[in-house]
């Protein structure tokens, strides 16, 4: 039966009008449900991946799945993976990180700590680097050295079995008993005068007297390890690390180098005696070093100079290969015995004649050096001498005097025809006679002609005096003449 207000018409219900199917809500509800349980114990996104990365470690050390990971206290992420190292009993933990950890240098360091003090629920501790190194990439692996475990507490308890202290003691009474024990008579022989009739432990007392110098020098070598700067020490502990990190994976030469190290430790055991000789002298030794090493420090500032110096050059040495390499390249076959040897047969007979010039040249080279000597002590002065001639002097120096000539003999009556150069020669007479008088012309006779005119006279005046020439001394060790004191003015 329908209800309806009054004036109003009845409706009829459709019968295809239904509610939400009880099933499908039910499954809709669980669905919803399990969602939010997930998030809200996982809370993590199902679908998604952090970023994550590797880490190996000696032993695994019950660390396990959703181990969380921890900087400064604070959690950042977790282990989802732990697994073998192939050929090795490493372990390799992949963790998963949250981005507020990033970045993750290279050299970071992770170590495997317990959450309380009896051991127990193992977290990783990290350090993700210093800000200057290399960042890794999601994937990359960090090294075995870069990781620690902690020691258990098995380990420090198996440590001292009953063997094991045992040893000890007689470790420490042997130890006692070489220090208190009186030396043999043998034993003082091989010992200097100083630590005869001395226990050992005397012994080591008064070298301490030495220890105040000692650990001065000490000291400066631990300062001096530091470095100029303060990431000097930490640049080498770097570089140490990644040397052993790079030995990691070389077991078997590392064996084989404890093995050879052992056989050394033995030669030089069954050497005992040589060696006890050998430091008895040590002390004198580091002592003559001492000053030796104090020359060198004094050296070592102009050799890093010139070490600061080489470094332009250093540098352009790859580019000077790179440049001169096709030139080697073309160079080569033009070496080779088909092209260089060839020369080498051609030039034979050169190369004898030229080693006999060489000998030849020994005569020759004191000549040139007399030649030159006398260019230099002898016509150069006499050349730069002006000649005294009176009236007719020019004041011009000897050698520009001998080049006037020149050009007044080359000039003087000369012609030239189809036959060539020629001189014009002319028999003159005058009404003056003149009478040549003095030195060798006509063999000391005077020599008589005449003049077109009255001559004044003739200079300079010969005097008949011939420079001093000494005929067995060198050119360069001849007196050089005296122009000054040549007679000059009219002659008859």
């Amino acid at each position: 039966m329908a209800l309806f207000s009054r004036g109003e018409k009845p409706r009829t219900l459709r019968k295809d009008r239904t509610g939400f199917n009880p099933i499908t809500v039910a499954v809709v509800s669980i669905v919803v449900i399990l969602v939010l349980v997930f998030f809200g114990y996982t809370k993590d996104w199902p679908f998604s991946r952090g970023y994550q990365f590797n880490a190996v470690f000696t032993s695994s050390n019950s660390i396990r799945i959703d181990s969380p990971v921890r900087i400064a206290g604070v959690n950042v992420g977790k282990v989802v993976k732990v697994s073998g190292q192939e050929g090795t009993d490493n372990a390799v933990v992949t963790m998963e990180v949250q981005e507020n950890a990033l970045p993750i240098h290279r050299d970071a360091t992770l170590k495997i700590r317990p959450r309380i003090f009896l051991e127990g629920n193992f977290f990783v501790d990290m350090k993700p680097g210093t800000p200057s190194a290399p960042t890794i990439e999601d994937g990359d692996t960090i090294p075995v050295t870069q990781t620690a475990i902690p020691v258990q507490l098995n380990e420090v308890l198996t440590s001292l079995q009953q063997d094991s202290r045992r040893d000890l003691q007689v470790l420490l009474i042997e130890l006692g008993g070489a220090l208190s024990d009186e030396p043999t008579p043998a034993e003082n022989a091989d010992q200097p005068a100083m630590n005869q009739d001395k226990t050992a432990a005397q012994a080591l007392n008064e070298s301490l007297i030495y220890s105040e110098e000692a650990l001065k020098n000490s000291a400066l070598v631990n300062q001096a390890l530091q470095g100029a700067s303060g990431d000097n020490l930490t640049g080498v502990v770097r570089g140490l690390a990644a040397t052993t990190g790079k030995l990691t994976g070389s077991e078997p030469q590392l064996a084989s180098l404890v093995e050879n190290f052992n056989t050394t430790m033995g030669a030089l055991a069954s050497e005992q005696a040589s060696l006890r000789s050998a430091i008895r002298y040590l002390g004198p030794t580091v002592r003559n070093s001492y000053s030796s090493l104090g020359a060198t420090n004094a050296a070592l500032p102009n050799v890093r100079a010139f070490s600061l110096a080489s470094v332009p050059g250093l540098e352009q040495i790859p580019a000077t290969i790179t440049a001169v390499t096709p030139f080697l390249d073309q160079a080569l076959p033009l070496l080779s015995n088909a092209e260089l040897g060839g020369l080498a047969s051609n030039l034979q007979p050169t190369t004898a004649s030229l080693a006999s010039l060489s000998g030849s040249s020994l005569d020759l080279l004191p000549q040139t050096g007399n030649f030159a000597n006398c260019t230099t002590n002898y016509l150069v002065p006499v050349g730069d001498v002006p000649m005294p001639d009176g009236a007719f002097s020019t004041g011009k120096p000897n050698f520009h005097e001998f080049w006037y000539s020149l050009v007044g003999a080359s000039g003087e009556s000369a012609g030239f025809d189809g036959n060539g150069q020629f001189v014009r020669l002319q028999a003159g007479g005058g009404p003056y006679p003149v009478k040549l008088t003095g030195g060798n012309l006509g063999g000391g006779e005077p020599i008589y002609g005449n003049s077109l005119g009255r001559p004044e006279g003739t200079r300079p005046a010969w005097d008949g005096k011939v420079p001093t020439y000494q005929t067995k001394a060198l050119c360069k060790d001849q007196p050089l003449p005296d122009f000054a004191a040549t007679k000059t003015g009219p002659s008859d």
